[in-house]
């Protein structure tokens, strides 16, 4: 009993230690500033450049005769906005996912999530066309649910229980099982170009109800990993301290699940699979400021929105006029980076 007390004793010190507060503040002001810039030069940039003093015009003085405005206001603006909002997601996402398996692997493009979302919208687009875009963000919803129960219970199927190493094992195993099965239903059903959006990744489709869908039932997901980021905190230290503590782990855990589900799911919906952010930016995020998911969590969705939008820019200018998918930009960083954590990481998490 005493070792025991001893050991929570030294992992709340190693919490507390692990936290650098100032520069998590400063993380959040200056990456909201970037944000800012970054968005602007995503409006302004494109097919056609525009000047920013006709950005600055078109938002806060817009003029519906001209085409300039219009572009902004219909096109760019709801782009950048779709942008920021589906890179926070996906970036907290993979935050909370690493907190609650303590798997350094964790991400949902990784997890299965993200290819059990496609499977749900190939399936509404073989047999359901036409239904409205909060019906396939409903779906795409279960979708990353249903990824999400298969990944953890054949996991969880081996006599020694579910381990991190297993966990990733399993989540690429159905998430490979879960993109043939999307491809197979697209092209038996002759809808293979409309989920070829949803493969690659993309904010070319972005509309304003993609930003009206995204803002509520994101503002609930981050919510939700809010209020349990110190649970998280403490259930990354292990599952005997964090009981130690009082924490109810099983809750913890729930909740955390159901706040991946619906911001992948929204993400998903909106700008398709787009790879390997949720497993970058909450390593990046934990070597800037520390253990402390209570940082963690606003910190990564800073980044994350930040490195969307950067990528997105990307996406537009590297074969001009034509646009190279976002997915394919953040896989060409994310692969690699994948290879390395399961190369220096990977045998840390039995």
């Amino acid at each position: 009993m005493a070792d025991r007390k001893e050991r929570i004793r030294a992992a709340e010190t190693t919490s507390r230690r692990g936290s650098r507060p100032i520069l998590a503040a400063i993380i959040m002001f200056a990456g909201a500033f970037m944000l800012i810039l970054v968005m602007i030069a995503s409006i302004a940039l494109g097919a056609s450049d525009i000047e920013w003093k006709t950005v600055w015009a078109a938002i806060f003085d817009f003029n519906p005769e001209l085409t300039s405005h219009q572009i902004i206001r219909e096109v760019r603006l709801p782009r950048a906005v779709t942008g920021a909002l589906v890179g926070a997601f996906l970036a907290v996402s993979g935050a909370i996912l690493q907190g609650i398996t303590r798997n350094p692997l964790a991400a949902p493009s990784i997890m299965g999530i993200t290819d059990g979302a496609a499977f749900a919208l190939a399936i509404i687009f073989s047999f359901f066309p036409g239904m409205a875009y909060s019906g396939l963000m409903f779906w795409s919803f279960m979708g990353a649910g249903l990824g999400t129960v298969l990944v953890f219970g054949i996991g969880s199927l081996s006599k020694s229980g579910l381990t991190p190493v297993k966990l990733a094992l399993a989540g690429i195993a159905v998430g490979a099982l879960l993109r043939s099965l999307s491809s197979g239903i697209s092209i038996y059903n002759d809808v293979a170009q409309n989920m070829s959006f949803w493969y690659a990744g993309g904010l070319a489709g972005a509309k304003w109800i993609s930003v009206q869908l995204l803002v509520p039932i994101g503002a609930v997901g981050m919510a939700i990993a809010l209020l349990i980021a110190g649970s998280i905190t403490v259930l990354n230290l292990g599952e005997e301290v964090a009981r130690g503590l009082g924490q109810r782990t099983f809750w913890t855990k729930c909740a955390g699940v159901l706040a991946v589900m619906m911001l992948t799911g929204a993400a998903v919906s909106v700008a398709g699979a787009v790879g390997f952010l949720g497993l970058v930016v909450p390593h990046i995020t934990r070597f800037l400021v520390g253990v402390n998911y209570r940082w963690i969590i606003p910190c990564a969705a800073i980044i994350g929105a930040l490195l969307l939008v950067l990528a997105d820019i990307g996406a537009r200018m590297v074969n001009p006029p034509f646009e190279t998918p976002v997915g394919a930009l953040t896989a060409a960083i994310g692969v690699p980076f994948f290879l390395y954590l399961a190369r220096s990481k990977g045998g840390e998490s039995k």
